[in-house]
């Protein structure tokens, strides 16, 4: 038997999941879990890198203790934030998240030297104002001097534990500076931002061994005897990957839901028409050659904001489902693409503001708010999901839901009801699974991602919703 250990680390917490196959079935065991967040230091809001560095070490330590002498180790991040590096490796400042306000107004100052129709023609991916380009736009030009590297989060924790620096596909190309028809990082976009292409390390694949820890650390620590892989980097690259799709067919749509709703289709070929520009949809870059054509919205981080602002008696996630469950759905709804929800002041506040300027009903309490983030969260995925057949000229017939919001049962039906679509939810680990995936790929003891999501499909329990024909729903 194999051991692997997938480091899945979230805008919000991190884990360390311990996979292997046993009987014919993927096995998961937490090994350890531990929160995140940005925090305002030096004038930006930023990740505290080392703080996550020492909990994966603390993990593999467990990892040791639990009685793992050697395993392979994928790690897997968000995307589009960097952390700047000198010659001899040590980092220059904690990497600024991409929640914090330096890149306000920056895109449409960008779009004066590039415009976005080029930008899209050259790269495919959706306009975010947080984009690395747009970090970059905005970094401090003392910082970009003395960088001898820029390294994207997952790739810079791999560097740490195993002194190679990559930089990952499907994690580059979430920076939309990535070249939709080459490898390598489009030469007018660094002209325009007088950055040079060495400032990167070499572009690698999904399932491309890294090396073993380095023996530094085994001098301070006791670790397993272990190899870093880099897998699919970028959490929604792996949570993809982790999809049970029990059919290949280009049928189905994934719904990577946690603290984002990432809402797409798994294509082999970049879609950047006019249509999909318009709609603002994105080729972020798959593993094994695919393309993840996807739309972001916001998702559960509403959800988190509210249970981390509400006063009073605290709620869990399910005690807030519970609650919204007992309040009509499509009473209040909000647009979950608007900006305005991505890190305002106080998001209960923000949320009533939308519905009071559009004549709603203004949602109060708990279960009113939640029910609103659900409400509007529904509403969202029909509007993309009728937007995805329309660009790609296919219909879609199922909808996987894989992530932590593959738990809520209510959203779940309602989305299946609304968008008339038959729902798979499950497994909520969806992106630690990916991880281990492709180590396992890579490894060969998986033959490829058909046979791997035929594994996932069997090995966890996948819950159908079927759609409601005879309720009609109604929305605003």
């Amino acid at each position: 038997m194999y051991d692997y250990i997938a480091v899945d680390i979230g805008a919000s917490s991190g884990r360390l999941i311990h996979g292997y196959l046993k009987q014919g079935k993927l096995q998961l065991e937490e090994i350890h879990r531990f929160k995140n967040g940005f925090n305002f230091v030096n004038l930006h809001d930023r990740w505290d890198i080392d703080y996550l560095i020492s909990q994966i070490i603390i993990g593999l330590e467990k990892a040791k203790a639990r009685g793992i002498t050697q395993c392979k180790i994928g790690i897997d991040t968000w995307g589009i934030d960097y952390v700047p590096v000198r010659e001899n490796g040590e980092k220059i400042a904690d990497p600024v998240s991409y929640r914090d306000s330096r890149t306000a107004n920056k895109m449409q100052k960008f779009h004066k030297k590039v415009s976005r129709e080029k930008i899209y023609e050259k790269t495919g991916i959706q306009f975010l104002d947080f984009n690395t380009l747009y970090q970059l736009y905005a970094e401090e030009k003392s910082i970009l001097d003395e960088a001898d590297k820029l390294l994207l989060i997952p790739d810079y924790i791999g560097y740490v534990l195993t002194g190679k620096q990559v930089t990952e596909v499907t994690n580059a190309s979430t920076t939309q500076m990535l070249n939709l028809h080459q490898e390598l990082f489009d030469m007018e976009l660094l002209d325009a931002l007088k950055i040079k292409p060495d400032l990167f390390s070499p572009i690698v694949e999904a399932g491309t061994v890294l090396g073993k820890i380095m023996d530094k650390w085994y001098d301070q620590y006791d670790l397993p005897e272990a190899e870093v892989i880099s897998v699919a980097s970028h959490d929604t690259a792996s949570a993809v990957v982790g999809a049970p799709v029990i059919s290949e067919r280009e049928d189905w749509a994934f719904l990577s839901s946690g603290t984002w709703s990432l809402i797409g289709r798994e294509t082999k070929l970049s879609i950047n028409s006019r249509a999909a520009l318009k709609a603002n949809f994105t080729n972020e870059r798959g593993a094994y050659g695919t393309y993840r054509f996807l739309k972001n919205i916001m998702g559960l981080w509403m959800q988190q904001e509210i249970q981390r602002l509400w006063q009073g008696e605290s709620y869990s996630f399910p005690q807030m489902a519970a609650t919204a469950e007992k309040e009509r759905f499509f009473t209040s709804i909000v647009d979950v693409t608007d900006a305005r929800f991505t890190n305002p002041e106080n998001m209960i506040t923000e949320i009533q503001k939308a519905c009071e300027e559009t004549g709603q009903k203004i949602p109060r309490s708990i279960g009113e708010l939640t029910n609103c983030v659900y409400s509007s969260l529904a509403k969202g995925y029909q509007i993309e999901l009728e937007t995805l057949e329309k660009i790609t000229g296919a219909p879609i017939k199922s909808l996987y839901i894989v992530g932590g919001g593959s738990n809520i049962e209510s959203l779940n039906q309602v989305t299946a009801d609304l968008c008339s679509i038959t729902v798979y939810a499950g497994p909520d680990e969806a992106t630690a699974v990916g991880n281990l995936i492709v180590q396992m790929i890579t490894n060969k003891e998986l033959a490829n991602v058909e046979a791997a999501r035929r594994l996932i499909f069997d090995s966890f329990d996948i819950k159908l919703y079927l759609p409601n024909t005879t309720k009609k729903v109604e929305t605003k």
